[in-house]
């Protein structure tokens, strides 16, 4: 039988989309596992046969088939031998726009349509199988985020029945995290939340946002984080910033939230009014400092200051006084103070830096 390699998913997509390719992925049909191996392909796949290239560490999968054979994203059973056909392959794939193929002669395979939904910007499930893998409702609502792609009417209603059978309770907290902070980071974030409440499965999978959600508020906030370019974290503290701080805290246990993630979206709630207010004195400013770790975490109170700014624009004052508060306070020779107050260190090093804030503030009525 004749091997025939095959570019397929993501890279065939992005190319047509005229975009810079990252991954590529390539399915190889006609071929058993002894062949790739005596071919000098490396064996890496634990469910089936993937292979990376002995020279270019690319991975070429086997052609597959799949069976669903329970709930969640886990319960698949799939088969791959040389008689897998290529069209056989794509047609397990979720959407159309990552069900195409370019083969070696460079012809484009593409049995679903999907270069026609790629020119008209549509997000559209190849076929019912689609339902089975609960993890597709999150790549929908990524792909939505990156591309601004609007989703097939009749994708959005299997969606929905998937939230309504109770498909989507099976997603495990690692898939969740997975695709909820990539969709984060996209070009358009809000659009994760979006599509996730337009099917009903915000409500299953991120209950604490659902039940707070300002949809204008939210979008907007996003939209000045990407803008200002601003991280994982500070996007993740926005999406739960309206949540209560206990919920916060459920949400980040249930998603194994990274620490970074969990603790600043908890500090932002906390101190979200504090951190905005123009008219704090010295006592209050070295509190809130102190409260947010900010002598051995400089770069947490720099998120915070970034959060609050999404959250109210336009006005940096608070961040002007907050970093020339943290800076006055770190210069303070610690030493010093211990020195001269042996029986006190701690106190004492906190009075040096009381007054080095209140130098910087202006004298009441000014």
């Amino acid at each position: 039988m004749t091997v025939k390699t095959y570019l397929v998913g993501g890279s065939v997509r992005d190319e047509l989309l005229g975009l810079p390719v990252q991954d590529r992925d390539h399915v190889v049909v006609g071929a058993t596992p002894e062949r790739m191996i005596a071919d000098g392909f490396r064996p890496v796949g634990a469910d089936f046969p993937v292979f990376l290239h002995p020279r270019t560490h690319e991975e070429y999968a086997l052609a597959r088939t799949e069976r669903k054979t329970a709930p969640g994203y886990k319960g698949f059973v799939f088969h791959a031998d040389a008689n897998v056909t290529l069209e056989e392959d794509l047609a397990r794939r979720d959407l159309t726009i990552n069900a195409m193929a370019r083969g070696e002669d460079g012809k484009l395979v593409d049995p679903h349509g999907g270069e026609k939904d790629l020119r008209a910007g549509v997000l559209r499930h190849v076929s019912d199988a689609f339902a089975e893998d609960p993890v597709r409702i999150l790549r929908v609502a990524r792909f939505a985020a990156r591309f601004g792609f609007v989703i097939a009417p009749e994708t959005v209603e299997l969606m929905k029945r998937m939230v309504q059978s109770g498909e989507a309770d099976a997603l495990v907290p690692e898939r969740v995290w997975q695709e909820l902070s990539r969709g984060l980071m996209e070009k358009d974030p809000y659009r994760v939340v979006g599509v996730l409440r337009e099917c009903g499965g915000l409500a299953r999978i991120l209950p604490e946002v659902d039940r707070t959600l300002v949809p204008d508020k939210l979008a907007a906030r996003l939209d000045r984080a990407v803008h200002h370019g601003y991280g994982l974290a500070v996007r993740f503290a926005l999406l739960v910033l309206d949540v209560p701080v206990d919920g916060i805290e459920a949400l980040s246990r249930r998603l194994n939230t990274p620490n970074d993630c969990r603790d600043l979206a908890r500090v932002a709630a906390l101190e979200r009014d504090e951190v905005r207010r123009r008219d704090l004195d010295a006592e209050a400013t070295l509190s809130l400092l102190e409260r947010c770790d900010a002598f051995r975490r400089s770069d947490r109170l720099e998120r915070l200051i970034e959060v609050a700014e999404c959250d109210v624009p336009g006005d940096d004052a608070p961040r002007r006084s907050l970093q020339a508060a943290l800076k006055a306070a770190r210069d303070v020779d610690a030493g010093a103070a211990a020195k001269e107050h042996p029986d006190d260190i701690r106190g004492a090093v906190r009075r040096a830096r009381l007054a080095a804030i209140a130098s910087l503030q202006p004298p009441a009525g000014f």
